[in-house]
């Protein structure tokens, strides 16, 4: 019989879609104070060994799965005002997901106390999109920077005073008003 080529211990395929997928389940069901590592790795069905093994901390954990939630931001449009609409269409559809709304808010506040979890926000989960949507849009960082914190802020502080994402004409207002503040 041949040697296996695998390494010892479980196989890794699917362990992050599963305790990602786990992560917002728990944060969804339990809001993102309780979702504490132990009950998401006891929800994907794994050690918390595992998890820790992948992402340092919980921090770490939440960033790893909101950038897997939120994957590449779709820039379509046959203008720069079509692109920004689609653009914080798609974010605030994609906040009102089960459980990202929370997590994003959650991590956030975590960040305000943690800088080396401010480095891994920035540098994972912003930079990216801030790169993308500085070269879809011509513009220089810190205008780019200044749309991110005006559409982020403002649809999660509506997920923080209600519990709810805001309504399509909500966003249909807050496109107004980006477009006439950066067009």
């Amino acid at each position: 019989m041949p040697a296996s080529t695998r390494p010892p211990g479980r196989p890794r395929t699917g362990v992050d879609a599963a305790v990602f997928a786990a992560t917002l389940r728990t944060v969804h069901e339990l809001g993102y104070a309780h979702a504490t590592v132990d009950r998401i790795a006891a929800a994907a069905g794994i050690a918390k060994t595992t998890v820790y093994r992948r992402w340092p901390s919980k921090g770490a954990l939440i960033t790893a799965c909101l950038v897997d939630a939120f994957g590449p931001v779709p820039l379509t449009g046959a203008d720069r005002s079509a692109v920004l609409a689609n653009a914080i269409r798609w974010i605030a559809a994609k906040i009102g997901e089960p459980g990202v709304g929370a997590a994003f808010a959650g991590v956030f506040t975590d960040a305000v106390n943690d800088p080396a979890l401010r480095q891994v926000l920035s540098t994972q989960l912003q930079d990216p999109y801030r790169l993308v949507l500085q070269d879809a849009l011509d513009e220089p960082e810190h205008r780019v920077l200044f749309f991110i914190d005006v559409v982020v802020g403002t649809l999660l502080h509506r997920m923080g005073m209600t519990g709810e994402p805001m309504t399509t004409t909500d966003v249909d207002a807050l496109v107004d008003m980006v477009l006439r503040a950066l067009g």
